[in-house]
């Protein structure tokens, strides 16, 4: 159980009860945040969670067909295997399922506080301590860890008249189960991942479908299957015999990254996907609208084995123009054409490089995450930003993969930031040094600048609204697993807590 600190009396005179650690979170990164903390022996952990389930992304995104494109031995955690993974990729429920698990049986349930939603959190510089401001109440932690990850904000267009459409609207990830489809005319928006996973389900009972499609993505096969109970019953008897399966996949998967640093091995690649496509899509029409016209890479490399077959169905449309506008019956686009629908479906992503969090976090200077971030998203390490003593983000800026699994850069990261926490004394305040965030941002954005993100052709969500590639890191994932191996204290200014020196004065 959590272990609770005398309350102590701050800031306008309200007893708030001390932690040492508090995340914010009890997706993938709060959960192994929580686990590694308790592990190294720090048992004064909480974990803030707005919902009333843990899952993070796998809790919201229910829609239909939702699953992981990373195949399941390596999108897990390494200290917790599951041999008993039903589909090569896990669906969202076996996901969850497993997350569930995983938080009981390493004991991380009792320190997480449901439907506790995080609202503000405040550096007290003369106490040394965030000030949390939460749904349930108020508490002060030493160190806050943010788990909030780049998928938590769905991102909706604007849309001219979009608030008129008198059928049903919802995200992706906001699904509804109880709006009707069966017979209904249905319009996705975009063509992102999750669209091609719920578009070939959509098809099964809509009346008609209509896919909005402002730029073709590249596809390469999935050739998902179910897992054998011989498959499973090895690795349960065989442990290393599944991380053998987790270590090839992860090569495998780290070696996609030469064919975005290299446009000849890359052509090889889009060679594969072009074939996909031919076997898949007949209609020569079809085929050319579902070309992308720049570089692969560019944009997220998607992998589906019945979205293009969907797309070929009688009662499915693939519309290119551009959507001009709603109506109460339906969408206008650019060339005057009017579609009847009953129901949109927002496929569109996230705000990953706009993190609303930030917002609610404010730093040394009386500043917000947000403001610091005007520019852009950064943070040494892809975890600490200056201004922010004893803040550590997970899956921050930088720290994401198009190639390789989240799941592995989360665990990187958490191992970074629970050595920064265990190595340094009891109570020491921790801060990033300005100029090594500004070798580090020097270093990664050269090599982000170079890259396809950039180059290639198109616009995607791994840049920002000036351009620049904020969320994605620009090498193989076995290079940051070696630059987050050791936290370096010599980026950083670590001194004793004043609060702390102040008390002992007093006493």
């Amino acid at each position: 159980m959590v272990r609770l600190r005398e309350p102590v009396v701050s800031g306008a005179g309200a007893a708030v009860a001390e932690h040492d650690v508090v995340i914010v979170g009890a997706g993938f990164a709060g959960i192994a945040a929580a686990w590694r903390l308790l592990e190294a022996g720090r048992g004064d952990v909480v974990v803030l969670e707005k919902a009333d389930e843990l899952g993070g992304t796998w809790r919201d995104n229910r829609y239909p067909g939702a699953a992981c494109d990373i195949r399941s031995d390596l999108y897990s955690f390494s200290f917790a295997p599951n041999p008993d993974w039903r589909h090569a990729y896990g669906r969202q429920e076996e996901i969850l399922g497993y997350l569930r698990g995983v938080a009981e049986s390493h004991g991380i349930l009792p320190h997480i506080r449901f439907g506790t939603e995080l609202l503000a959190a405040v550096w007290e510089e003369g106490a040394d301590r965030w000030r949390l401001r939460t749904t349930t109440g108020e508490l002060s932690a030493r160190v806050l860890l943010s788990g909030h990850g780049p998928f938590g904000d769905p991102s909706i267009p604007r849309i001219a008249g979009a608030e008129s459409f008198a059928g049903v609207s919802m995200h992706s990830s906001r699904w509804d189960p109880s709006v009707p489809i069966d017979g209904a005319r249905v319009g996705v928006i975009g063509t992102g991942a999750s669209a091609i996973q719920v578009v070939p389900e959509l098809v099964r009972t809509a009346g008609t479908l209509t896919v909005f499609q402002r730029s073709a993505p590249w596809i390469i096969p999935r050739h998902d299957r179910p897992t054998s109970a011989r498959r499973r019953a090895l690795f349960r008897r065989l442990p290393v015999l599944q991380r053998l399966s987790r270590g090839t996949e992860f090569v495998l998967d780290d070696a996609r990254w030469f064919g975005f640093a290299s446009p000849v091995l890359g052509a090889g690649i889009a060679g594969y996907a072009r074939r996909h496509l031919r076997r898949q899509v007949r209609d020569e029409r079809l085929r050319s609208a579902l070309t992308p016209d720049y570089r692969i890479g560019c944009k997220r490399v998607l992998v589906s084995d019945d979205y293009y077959p969907a797309l070929g169905r009688p009662n499915v449309e693939l519309v290119t123009d551009r959507i001009e506008r709603l109506e109460p019956e339906g969408a206008v686009t650019a060339s005057g054409r009017r579609i009847p629908l009953d129901v949109v479906v927002y496929a569109t992503g996230f705000d990953a490089t706009r993190p609303h969090i930030a917002e609610r976090i404010v730093g040394a200077g009386g500043r917000t995450l947000a403001e610091v971030w005007a520019d852009g998203m950064y943070a040494l390490r892809g975890a600490t930003v200056p201004g922010f003593p004893n803040l550590f983000l997970l899956h921050g800026p930088n720290a994401a993969l198009s190639h390789n699994s989240a799941v592995y850069m989360i665990e990187r990261q958490v191992h970074y930031a629970v050595q920064a926490v265990t190595l340094s004394p009891a109570d020491a305040v921790l801060e990033a040094t300005p100029a090594a965030v500004a070798a580090y941002r020097a270093r990664i954005g050269r090599a982000l600048a170079r890259g396809v993100w950039s180059t290639g052709g198109c616009s995607s969500y791994y840049l920002d609204a000036g351009g620049a590639n904020t969320f994605l890191w620009p090498y193989r994932a076995a290079r940051f697993a070696r630059e987050t191996r050791r936290f370096d204290p010599r980026e950083y200014t670590v001194r004793p807590s004043l609060a702390k020196a102040e008390r002992a004065r007093a006493s």
